[in-house]
């Protein structure tokens, strides 16, 4: 058995990586314990081992394996907008290179951002994140929406995806608030003719169900 000293180079392995213990004597194990990994590429990294009085050094390299390439929404699978509407800002996390957003069904007069945001990077809508950020490590995206004002008394329910351009999709549901019910005449007095016809019209604006008494 060797009483040979052996230390561990912190300086040759990657940050990610950590090894136990970082030095020994004599026959031994070294452990070696990886950070989560989002990125969707493998990454390597290398261990030097050095050993008192022995000339030159022995490496191993560390491969870790890469999460699955992913988009999700941070609100999950719905979200609520208020019945005014305006903008709203979906927020997420991907690995992907890539990612296109578009509604799916109808937007009820909703209007998608040309671009996204992500890794802190201003991306075209469907067109690749500048330095691929994906590829090490997860990032967080968000996307605009403007939503215009629920006029109706009914809940409005908007579906949009984000895709990689693939297979890997998420969607998420916004459920609009529905708007208040209300009733307008365009006329408070007409005035009717001695033989009654013709007749006189009001117009009526209103979003519910009315009724004449």
């Amino acid at each position: 058995m060797s009483n040979h000293l052996k230390t561990f180079q912190n300086m040759a392995k990657p940050s990610w990586l950590t090894v136990s213990p970082a030095s020994g004597s004599g026959d031994g194990t070294i452990s070696n314990t990886g950070l989560e990994h989002t990125g969707r590429e493998l990454r390597t990294g290398t261990v030097t081992v050095t050993a008192e009085g022995v000339a030159g050094s022995k490496t191993y390299t560390v491969n870790q394996e890469p999460k699955p390439e992913f988009v999700s929404f941070d609100n999950g699978a719905s979200m609520s907008v208020a019945k005014d509407g305006g903008e709203v800002k979906i927020t997420g996390k991907s690995n992907s290179k890539k990612l296109s957003f578009a509604f799916v069904g109808e937007a009820s007069g909703a209007t998608l951002a040309e671009s996204y945001a992500a890794a802190g990077k201003t991306t075209a809508n469907g067109e690749e994140i500048e330095g691929d950020p994906g590829a090490a490590a997860q990032y967080n995206f968000e996307v605009a929406i403007t939503v215009p004002e629920n006029e109706t008394i009914e809940a409005i329910a908007r579906t949009l995806k984000v895709t990689n351009g693939a297979a890997v999709t998420a969607q998420i549901v916004l459920n609009q608030t529905e708007g208040d019910a209300f009733l307008n005449l365009d006329k408070e007095t007409i005035t009717l003719p001695w033989e009654g016809t013709p007749a006189q019209v009001v117009n009526v604006d209103s979003n519910t169900t009315w009724s004449v008494s």
